[in-house]
Formats: C-alpha cells, structure tokens, sequence
C-alpha cells in the first residue's frame, strides 16, 4: 500500500477545507509549544521577561526566586503555591543535564514534557529522585554518557519543556529558607558538564524585554491561524508520529502540499483555521465545557501529560492551563460554577467547606486559587491569590472543618485569614490543585466540596 495520499491527484476545496478543521484542532498544542521555544531561542541571555517570568536561551534555565508576579500573561493559571523555573531544551541539538540539588524534605517535582505535553521523565518527591545530574536526549542520540550521570531520559520529540516547581510557604522565612535550594536548579548542554553542581543566584537576574505582544487580558497569543499551516511541517518534522497517527500526518502534510501550489486552496485552509480557532478551540477555555464530571460541577482528568491520541483532552488542556504535571505529580480540580449550576461571579458570595480531616489527602499540599475569566490573577487590596497548605492564616471552625470564603468584599475580621478575593460583579473560576496526591484522590473516591453559595 501507499504511504499516504497520492500527491499528484487535485483535490477539492471542501476537503482542503476539512483536513485544516481537524488538523488544526490536533495539531494546535503542538504549535503553541513550538512558538514558545521559537521565542525563548530569541532570549539574549538568562533573565526575567518584563522583569517577572523566567526565559533562557535554548538549552538554559531560568529561575524565579519567589512566587510568580500576578501579571505574567504568558502561561494561563499559575499558582503561588510554588517557585518556577523554566527551560526550553532543543534536544534536536544536544542533549542536556539537568542539575537536582538536595531538596530535603522540601516538595519539589521538575515537569519535563516534550512537544505534545506528554510527561518523559520522572523527577519528584513522590518519585524518590536522588540529587544528581540527570540527561535528557533524544530517542536517537547514540552518544556516550559520562561518568557522574545518574540517568537518561529519552525524549520522542526534538523539543523538551522543563518546569521546576518548589514548594513554599506565605512566610518571609521560607522565602528565604528556599534560597539555598534552588541555587541548585540549572539546566545546560552535555558537553557543559564536569561532575560538579553549578550553583546561582536567582535573586540576581537582569530584567529583559519580551520577543512576543502581551498586551490584552488573557494569554499570550501562541498559535496563528494565518500561519500555521507554513509552520505544521516543521512541527510535525520535530513530532514524529505515534503508532497509528501515520495517516493522519500523511494527509494534512498532503494537503499543505497541494494548498502550496494553489492560492486558492491556500486562503481556503487558512480561514478554516480560523473558524477552527473560534468555533472549536475558543470554548474549552472555559472548564465546564470539558473534563471528567465530577459531584457539584467539579471536573478533572486523569491523564494529563499523557494524552496520547487523546487529542481532546490535550488541546482543552493546551487551551486552558497549558503544562500540567501528571496526576501522581498534583490532582488539578476546575470549577466554573456554584453548587446550583450558575456561573460563578463576584457580585455573589460563596463558601468552600472541608469537613473535619477532608481537606485534599495528599503527601505534599494543596491549594485552592482563584482565576478571572481569562484565568489569570484577579488583583485584589491583599494580593491573595490562593489559599491551602502554604498558608498560615487558616483558622479552622470550632468542629474541625475548615471553611474558605470566596467573594469580592471583605468578610467580617475573624473570617479575614480564611477569605479569597473575587473581581467585583465579575465572572471567575476556582482551581484546587492536590500535590502528591494520596490513594483516595486518584482512584476518585474523594472529591471537592461543593461551591455554597453564602447569605
């Protein structure tokens, strides 16, 4: 049998147009990675874009030193359970070490994904990970591993995403405590390596410009319709297909071939692409729109960072809150609506209560964070985000349960440690993430309360 479609046949531009639906839908977090580590490589040196996310050259990291600033647009729901870092390695290149100093008992996981999102290497508290140094390389790298190397990861995409993420709690102490540890954290080339850790400072790192437009609310943008199907020959160049995807990729590379040679075809893909943007990638920024249905308008999924031919899942995924760790890494719980089924909103007051000995079972933390509409931080007079494990302010009820109070103005003084913000008459989100989650999170015999809504 043929390899795929017979390229010299003409199509039509209904077909045209329906191989750019559906490769648009698949291939759009592909993409969105791939822009990212096309502007990383613009990084001049290791620093702070706009003074507030970590960016690196290819093959190098950056790292915050605290909680990620409220007005980072880059990445769509950040926490500030935990401290960043971030690396894009261009396996395709070289392979890299990655450095794990000695967290203690300190949570910590390093999330390292290829292209697709999908999870390749395990590093972590809940993995036993010893400190050392650790390659990542390409499934095809035949080169020698030096001595002092504990393991090699090997990646199927030409691209590896690397996100450190350090506990840390809402107290000047350990904000000064986690210094020491994740002066540790790095990530350079093989050929770098000599045995011995590199240690930095990342209090020290100097503010660059951003190579992207970060203007509007929500996230910056990563995929372009007009553009993407001149870049998805590349991406998929740097992909290579798994069992089964064959076809699939033989088609839509087809089509582009035959759109190169005809304008016509050509417009016809690219407006497609950008019905597809609205009509199909648009509505899964909002969560009740997908996931596992979960008691009281909760949703969740259980194979991120491992999608596979899930191409759902990742794309909503992608399109939502791109980079999550798998779920024996951290649980992550969405929440749009109230306990009634209505649209969560400021100009309303909620109550989120844990019974006695209910919060999150888990062997790290966990938190509860607020997103606005475009899930990002909603700016608020006590600059609270989120609420869980990091902080010290929560005062549990006189029967043991622990109720978190979710709305705009402030609740009456004794309340106060227990109060989330919300925008004012303004729709939001909850997001409640379980770090090291224990048995009864994974099997889903537990799940989150209700959002009540309050007097």
């Amino acid at each position: 049998m043929p390899a795929g479609p017979d390229t010299s046949v003409k199509i039509t531009e209904p077909y045209a147009r329906m191989v750019a639906r559906d490769a648009y839908f698949w291939a759009w977090p592909l993409v969105n990675i791939y822009n990212r580590r096309l502007a990383f490589r613009q990084a001049p040196r290791v620093g702070l874009m706009n003074g507030v996310l970590p960016f690196a050259p290819l093959n190098a990291l950056s790292m915050l030193h605290d909680y990620i600033e409220p007005k980072q647009r880059w990445v769509a729901c950040p926490n500030q359970d935990v401290v960043y870092g971030a690396a894009i390695a261009a396996l395709d290149e070289t392979p890299v070490v990655v450095q794990v100093p000695d967290f203690g008992e300190r949570f910590w996981v390093y999330q390292v994904v290829d292209l697709r999102t999908d999870g390749f290497a395990e590093l972590g508290s809940m993995y036993g990970t010893q400190p050392g140094f650790y390659v990542l390389a390409r499934a095809d790298w035949q080169g020698e591993t030096p001595r002092g190397i504990t393991k090699v990861f090997r990646a199927p995409t030409g691209t590896a995403f690397v996100v450190p993420r350090v506990f840390q709690d809402d107290t000047a102490e350990d904000r000064q405590a986690v210094q020491d540890l994740i002066g540790g954290i790095d990530v350079y080339p093989l050929a770098e390596f000599d045995g011995t850790m590199k240690r930095h400072d990342w209090r020290q790192l100097p503010r660059l410009g951003s190579p992207m437009s970060d203007s509007g609310e929500g996230e910056t943008r990563w995929v372009f319709p007009e553009t993407f199907f001149d870049q998805v020959p590349q991406v998929l160049k740097d992909t290579p297909p798994l069992p089964g995807e064959e076809a699939r990729y033989a088609q839509v590379l087809a089509a582009i071939a035959a759109a190169e040679k005809d304008p016509t075809l050509k417009q016809a893909m690219s407006d497609e692409a950008e019905k597809a943007d609205t009509d199909l990638i648009g509505p899964l920024l909002q969560f009740r729109n997908w996931g596992q249905q979960l008691p009281h308008h909760w949703s969740s999924i259980s194979n991120s960072a491992a999608f596979g031919t899930d191409y759902f899942t990742r794309t909503a995924v992608a399109k939502s809150n791109i980079l999550v760790n798998a779920p024996n890494e951290t649980k992550y719980y969405y929440q749009d609506l109230d306990a009634s089924g209505a649209r969560l909103n400021g100009a309303r007051r909620y109550a989120v209560t844990f019974a006695r000995d209910q919060t999150p079972p888990v062997d790290g933390f966990w938190s509860l964070t607020l997103y606005d509409d475009h899930h990002f931080f909603v700016p608020n007079e006590i600059k609270r985000y989120s609420l869980g494990t990091k902080n010290k302010s929560l005062q549990s009820n006189p029967d043991g349960s622990l109720t978190i109070y979710v709305q705009a103005d402030p609740p009456p003084e004794a309340r106060r440690g227990n109060w989330l913000p919300a925008p004012k008459g303004a729709d939001f989100s909850l997001y409640m993430r379980a770090y090291w989650p224990k048995a009864a999170i994974l099997d889903g015999s537990w799940t989150p309360p209700p959002v009540q809504r309050a007097a």
